[in-house]
Formats: C-alpha cells, structure tokens, sequence
C-alpha cells in the first residue's frame, strides 16, 4: 500500500483527540498569554508555576509580547521550558511582522526587516520572501514556531486607517504576491505563519485594539479586493488565518464583528473560499469586543461562527469555564471542540508524520 501522510496524520490526531478529558479540549481552543493563565502580572520566566498552570489548563500556545523579553537567553529559556511541561505540542507565538510591529526585533536589539509598506514599494515578492526568511530565521533561533504575520488589508485610495505601514500597498495583486511570498519565507524557516485580518481592514477608519470600526463594504466589493490576497494564501497553503473584529453590515446584517461572524467565518472563508486550515480570532481583549461582550460570550460567539482558537480572552478562566459550560448543556456540541482540535493537531502533528 502507498504511504499516504495525510492519512496517518490524521490517524495520529485523531488518535490524540479520542483521549482527551472534556476540561483538556475546551483548553486546547485557546491560545493566551502566560499571564493569562498564571495569574502573575509580567511573565519573564517559565517555572513551577508555568508547569502547574499547564498541567490545569492545557492550552493550544501562549503569545509573547514585548514585556516578556529580557534577553535572549531569558527569551530561549522562557520558551524552552513550557515546551518540557506541555502534554501536547504548543504554539509559541509572537506579532513580529517587521516594522513598528516588530516585538522580538526591538525588544532585543536584532535587525529590523522595516515596514511592509517599503518592502510593498519594491514591487519585489523576493524582498518579502527574504524579509520573512530573516525573520523566521531569528524567531526559529529563539523558539518560536509561530508569527501572526503576514498582514494582508489592502490599504484603502485615502490611505487612511491604521496600516499605512504595515499593509504592502493599495493594489491587490501586488498584495496577494507579497503575502504568498512571505508565507514561503516563513515556511522555509520552520515558521507557521498566520495570514491576518480576514476578511480585510485596510478600508477601516477606527483602531478594533480601541473601539468597534465599521467597514461598509458589499460581499462582491470584497470579493473584487479585500479577499484576493487571502485567496491567494489559501491556494498556496497558508495553514492559519486571523480574523479581525472590523464589521461589516451589509453582509452580516448588523454590527457583528467579524471574528464572531457566521456568515463571515464560516460562509465566506470555510465554505466559499475553501479554507480547511485554522481560523484564530484576533485577540479578544480588544475594544471591539470587551466593549460589547462578556469574556465567556465572545468566546462562544467566535466558536458557534466557525473560528477553531480563541486569541487572549479579556478573562481567561471566565471564557474556559463559559465554553466548558455551553458544551456540557450542548449550546455547542463536543463534536464541534474536535473539529477545532483536529485542525490545530494537524499542524502541531504533521512534523512527526513521515517526512
């Protein structure tokens, strides 16, 4: 029989999800930060207290920002030690998109690969491919296996908004090219990259970190622009995709954002576009959620639209316990939870599957 990789990686990860506790796979749709779940107020270093908090709460990764890094032996010790307590492989992950955003770069004094937007203004994929290379190349070094990169909004005519420097431009071919050509600068590292803000904010006015931003847009609008990047990501096998928290009401109807979207998440990207990889919210401790959400009801909301990892929750334990909650009464089925996990797993798992 021929060896089929798909086939057993799935077998693996199915394999893993049969024997996993209810309290385990509730945890596992989450990716937080280390605070979040060790209740200290600036994580610089991963011990007991770690090992413990992973044991209870076996998240899918934790994200790092500019206050847990110190140095670099400090980062790569940080990062190591977690990998030793998890009972399932974890995302480390960090925002490092080159640039203002650039937590890793700046943090600790490394070459900065500069803003999209420039590299955008080259008019050259192999800028951003070896922009990202370099990145890759110095998050691998220092543990990190995941980056919430590349950026694929589209800056608007008026170039309003808030990525003028971190979107790679106004036209949406020279974008999607950009974007695929950062995904493989990441891939060649050992990189998960995560495309991101589906379905595309570049035409937003107001900050979602902030306040809720509304986008105007029609569904064949954004089909002429805003989706052909991640379109073009999807078809080059882009594994994870961040939804933003932009809404937009003429498709959804109503304020809704996007992360918590049905129509969004799951009509449009799983369903139209295809897209079989993860779906992760942008994190849940912005304004454009915590202003009109509960921490438990974000989290239901953006797993009912579809997403399969839950980014930063406002309150960690009030979410977790309100997901635990909605699958125990069956708001959400378990069926539901497994099929988050078995995307994640994929990823987490297809390094120790053949090749």
């Amino acid at each position: 029989p021929v060896f089929d990789e798909k086939q057993v990686l799935d077998e693996v990860v199915e394999a893993v999800i049969s024997e996993m506790t209810l309290e385990e796979k509730v945890a596992g749709v989450f990716l937080v930060r280390p605070e979040d779940i060790t209740g200290v107020d600036v994580a610089v270093q991963a011990g007991e207290g770690t090992k413990t908090a992973l044991e209870q709460y076996p998240v899918s990764g934790l994200i790092y920002f500019a206050q847990n890094i110190k140095s670099a032996d400090q980062f790569k010790e940080m990062l190591g030690n977690p990998v030793s307590y998890s009972k399932y492989p974890l995302f480390l992950a960090v925002d490092e998109e080159g640039g203002e955003v650039a937590r890793l770069a700046k943090s600790l004094n490394l070459d900065n690969v500069g803003p999209m937007r420039e590299i955008g203004e080259s008019e050259d994929p192999a800028r951003a491919k070896e922009a990202m290379a370099s990145v890759g190349t110095y998050l691998k070094d220092h543990g990190v296996n995941l980056n919430f990169a590349p950026v694929a909004d589209i800056l608007d005519e008026e170039e309003k908004g808030s990525f003028q420097s971190r979107s790679f431009g106004k036209d949406a071919a020279l974008v999607s090219n950009m974007v695929t050509a950062s995904l493989e600068g990441l891939k060649e590292t050992g990189i998960i990259g995560c495309v991101k803000h589906f379905p595309g904010m570049g035409d937003g006015t107001e900050d979602t970190h902030e306040q809720m931003t509304v986008i105007d847009k029609t569904k064949e609008e954004l089909y002429q622009k805003e989706l052909l990047p991640f379109a073009a990501a999807i078809q080059s096998g882009a594994e994870m995709i961040m939804v933003g928290h932009a809404s937009y009401p003429q498709i959804t109807g109503d304020n809704t954002p996007a992360s918590l979207s049905k129509e969004i998440i799951t009509d449009i990207l799983r369903v139209e576009m295809e897209y079989n990889g993860v779906v992760i919210t942008d994190g849940l401790n912005m304004g454009a959620i915590v202003e009109y959400y509960g921490a438990d009801e974000a989290a239901i909301n953006a797993l009912k639209a579809g997403a399969d990892l839950l980014l930063m929750p406002e309150d960690f334990s009030l979410a977790y316990e309100g997901v635990l909650e909605a699958v125990r009464e069956g708001t959400i089925s378990e069926e539901r939870i497994d099929d988050c996990l078995k995307r994640i797993f994929r990823i987490k798992y297809r390094d120790s599957v053949g090749s």
